[in-house]
């Protein structure tokens, strides 16, 4: 029977390989925009073609860091933060970098531009590279670097409007000092986010080994005491999340008007929260989200809370606004970089 079997399966030729991706349609294509590929020398856009060598360690050992990060009307939000980070998670874990910070940039840009639409979600994943399927990280000739453009998805209005569930997460936290490194090693990330569908709740939360809150699978938590205090998890414990960590810079003016007595990083456990006036999560995509139960507690009043919106103000306000954070994508005659008219924003 297995003889039988194994003459059944067929041998494809590489034309026959070639037609077959080319054939391929899957729904979910339909978010992939454009990637480059150092391994390819390019840019690509058709998403049957968006593929990475199986025996590249970024497959089979993880052995892979990234980033994500926005582009919101033809602008891409906290790049250099993010590249910063890159290059943190970079030395820490000995990846090379294959180009200088000014071609890297322009690599970006160039296949936002090709993806052709203003708002996008953009991932960069620099690798060990292909060569072996060992541990060894010597086996690999050349690092490779990939970087994926696909659609911009944000949660519905209702989420903003009636607020988010979110319970804790079973799930061991990360050790601090690969919890520090956005490596492409994400399985407890994964986990969490099974948990919460699982769960039916939008969101879960680790707590490390003391019993203090940690993270989200891919967001930052924080809360607002009854004392109007703005608290977050310790960052030396968990990644330092790019949106939380310019929220704190942006909500300095809270502060200064009053509205705020405090903010800081701090030892919180879930009886914190669940005692705390307001609740939240942040994220790259989606800025800010209310929670408004945990582990079946309700937060504050059980609706979204006042420092929720002004905390969504404040950084929306930033994404569109500040020049410093922002980097254009478009480019007008001269080559130079030219964000889109204001007339012509939404």
């Amino acid at each position: 029977m297995e003889e039988g079997m194994s003459e059944a399966i067929p041998v494809l030729s590489f034309d026959e390989v070639v037609k077959c991706l080319l054939q391929k349609r899957e729904p979910y294509y339909g978010n992939y925009r454009a990637m480059y590929s150092s391994w390819y020398g390019g840019i690509v856009t058709d998403p049957a073609l968006m593929m990475v060598p199986i025996d590249d360690h970024l497959v089979h050992r993880g052995d892979g860091i990234f980033e994500a990060f926005k582009c919101v009307d033809w602008n891409v939000y906290a790049l250099d933060r993010h590249l910063d980070r890159l290059e943190g998670s970079a030395k820490v874990s000995f990846h090379a970098l294959r180009l200088s910070r000014s071609e890297l940039v322009e690599t970006i840009l160039a296949t936002i531009r090709t993806a052709g639409i203003p708002d996008c979600s953009i991932r960069i994943f620099l690798s060990r590279g292909p060569g072996g399927f060992s541990a060894s990280p010597y086996e690999c000739p050349e690092s490779q670097l990939y970087i994926v453009v696909t659609n911009l998805h944000i949660p519905g209005k209702e989420k903003y409007e009636q607020g988010v569930s979110l319970r804790t997460s079973l799930v061991p936290q990360k050790k601090d000092y690969f919890a520090n490194i956005k490596s492409c090693n994400y399985l407890p990330n994964v986990l969490m986010r099974k948990e919460a569908e699982d769960a039916g709740v939008d969101y879960t939360v680790s707590l490390d080994e003391e019993g203090f809150l940690a993270e989200g699978p891919t967001e930052n938590i924080g809360l607002v005491t009854r004392n109007r205090e703005f608290l977050v998890p310790r960052f030396d414990r968990i990644l330092r999340g790019i949106t939380v960590s310019r929220l704190m810079e942006l909500a300095e003016s809270l502060i200064d008007t009053g509205e705020l007595t405090k903010m800081g990083e701090a030892d919180l456990t879930p009886e914190d929260a669940y005692s705390a006036a307001e609740m939240m999560m942040f994220g790259t995509s989606f800025d800010v989200l209310p929670v408004v139960n945990y582990d079946g507690h309700r937060i504050g009043d059980g609706r979204p809370g006042h420092f929720a919106k002004r905390f969504l103000e404040l950084l929306r306000n930033d994404v569109r606004n500040c020049k410093e954070m922002i980097t254009p994508v478009r480019r007008n005659h001269d080559g130079q970089c030219l964000a889109r008219a204001s007339s012509l924003r939404g």
